[in-house]
């Protein structure tokens, strides 16, 4: 796989069935190793490790309903007391960030209520703060620390 935009991780790797498989520290368990699986894999080191979000307060791949439609996100960071931290889409590395991308998250984001949105495909990292009074994102350079 290719080298990513984040300080460098060290993760687990196997090979398994003629397929690769990398560890989630999240989940606990090894998944498929495709390209957005890459980018989610380095994503989950940055907010746990850079960021010092407790793993305890992560959750990757829920199932949501937007529009009576089944739709999966990728990570959401969860605040102490429940409610939605951060909110973020992963794109492969190849897949180009685009206002599509963001009206996704947008979408996930309307039933989720995120104060923070990320959006990235690996090499490029989107950072938003909700302002909900207006009904849009303000960007921001990069999301903040975890704090209680």
């Amino acid at each position: 796989m290719q080298p990513l935009n984040f300080p460098k991780y060290t993760f687990r790797i196997k090979n398994s069935e003629n397929s690769i498989h990398i560890f989630d520290i999240v989940r606990k368990k090894f998944v498929l190793l495709q390209p957005e699986e890459w980018v989610r894999q380095h994503v989950l080191h940055f907010l746990i490790f850079t960021k010092k979000y407790p793993q305890s307060l992560l959750n990757v791949e829920k199932q949501l309903t937007v529009n009576n439609l089944k739709k999966r996100y990728d990570i959401v960071v969860f605040k102490p007391n429940g409610s939605i931290e951060v909110l973020v889409e992963c794109k492969a590395p190849d897949i180009k960030i685009n206002q599509s991308t963001f009206n996704q998250i947008a979408q996930y984001n309307y039933t989720l209520k995120s104060n923070h949105l990320m959006v990235t495909n690996g090499m490029e990292h989107y950072y938003c703060k909700m302002d909900f009074k207006r009904e849009k994102y303000v960007f921001l350079k990069e999301i903040p620390d975890f704090s209680r």
